[in-house]
């Protein structure tokens, strides 16, 4: 490889090159922008701000797209819903960006499959203030894994955008709520799991919450 040629390396760095200075400035620009493309190829966008291609609905909730943005609202039949990456992931780094509206209960879901509206997986919280955002609970199985410090709660923008990145590897799962860490968790049962990213509409209807900037970056 080139970076490996002494002679380039003697032709950039060499204090009897009058043009050292030029060169090693030159030489760090294109090196910054070399791993500047290899990890944005490495990130996926998953909503496109147009459709839902690449998803699946399940249940009678509703998911549409509105001004770039992605909307979830609940349905005449106020039950639960999801909407479904087809893609499964097993270890990623995942960002995203939401607003709650009316109830705003709702959460993330990874490592998940869905039989109608039935999920198996483990959700990161989304929901009001004092409800535990950014916890993980474990649907159809053992409840609550774990909940942040209640004094954390004071991270959540209630009605307003909030950043929240997601971090699974193997069996440990980190959670970040605008920039704060929520929690670690580290457990067995979900290092052995894999399955596609979900969102979740709670059941109970007059819930509605809008997504953006939704990003994963597998690892």
């Amino acid at each position: 490889m080139w970076w490996h040629d002494p002679g380039f390396l003697y032709l950039y760095f060499s204090p009897y090159n009058p043009n050292q200075m030029f060169r090693n400035i030159l030489f760090t620009i294109t090196l910054a922008l070399f791993l500047q493309n290899v990890s944005m190829a490495q990130t996926e966008e998953l909503f496109n701000g147009k459709d839902l291609d690449g998803w699946t609905v399940y249940g009678t909730e509703k998911w549409y797209v509105e001004e770039g943005l992605l909307v979830c609202e609940s349905g005449p039949d106020k039950e639960y819903g999801y909407l479904g990456t087809v893609k499964e992931y097993k270890n990623f780094e995942l960002d995203l960006e939401f607003k709650q509206g009316a109830d705003g209960n709702s959460g993330v879901f990874f490592r998940s499959s869905i039989d109608g509206t039935k999920i198996a997986g483990w959700q990161v919280e989304v929901a009001p203030p004092g409800s535990n955002t950014g916890g993980i609970y474990e649907s159809y199985g053992r409840g609550w894994l774990i909940t942040p410090d209640p004094d954390k709660d004071k991270f959540l923008k209630f009605e307003d955008w909030n950043s929240m990145k997601i971090q699974v590897i193997d069996d440990k799962v980190t959670t970040w709520l605008n920039g704060k860490e929520m929690i670690t968790l580290t457990d067995e049962k979900i290092g052995q799991a894999t399955g596609s990213i979900a969102l979740q509409i709670h059941s109970g209807g007059g819930i509605k919450i809008w997504w953006r900037n939704i990003r994963i970056k597998p690892l």
